[in-house]
């Protein structure tokens, strides 16, 4: 990969973790998260995590792995996360329990 292809391929982190929506969360209430999202650095892609969740009325997060995306996910489930992220938003796919 050259210099050129590095700056136009934009950096996609995945930020996985679990989010509750009270304060009384326990490992049987919470809602395990992937988020996808365009950012500088980890740092960066960990604050505006947090502040999605936050945005969407979630009280207490932990997120426990971040990565780099590479390339475009083969998942369905995915497909939609992964364009929102590479127009400039978070995107956070759920996977709640039934």
């Amino acid at each position: 990969m050259t210099d050129q292809e590095e700056v136009l391929d934009p950096t996609v982190y995945i930020v996985i973790g679990r989010v509750w929506d009270t304060e009384e969360g326990t490992e049987d209430n919470a809602i395990t998260i992937h988020a996808m999202l365009r950012a500088a650095d980890d740092d960066d892609a960990v604050r505006k995590t947090l502040e999605a969740l936050s945005g969407q009325g979630y009280v207490e997060a932990e997120l426990d792995q971040i990565g780099v995306m590479d390339g475009e996910p083969d998942e369905p489930v995915y497909e939609g996360a992964y364009h929102d992220a590479l127009a400039g938003n978070v995107a956070i796919v759920k996977f709640e329990a039934d």
